[in-house]
């Protein structure tokens, strides 16, 4: 798991492509997520610990988001 830290010490550059895989990923779980609950096919176990990965993905496109958005004081 990565802190806030290792974060501030990535170039912008790396925190874009990161970026862009988070995102495929989250969207694979997703896609995942739909078709075994379409199908019936996933467990409860399975189906959670899919839904706990999607969202902990989410939580770090957003504090990857914030990092590359730049401060605006208006």
């Amino acid at each position: 798991m990565e802190t806030p830290q290792d974060i501030s010490m990535k170039t912008e550059e790396v925190l874009r492509v990161e970026l862009e895989v988070f995102k495929r990923e989250h969207r694979d779980l997703d896609e995942a997520i739909a078709a075994l609950q379409d199908r019936g096919m996933g467990d409860q176990l399975t189906l959670q610990r899919l839904k706990k990965k999607k969202l902990f993905l989410k939580d770090k496109i957003a504090l990857i988001e914030d990092r590359l958005t730049p401060d605006i004081i208006a």
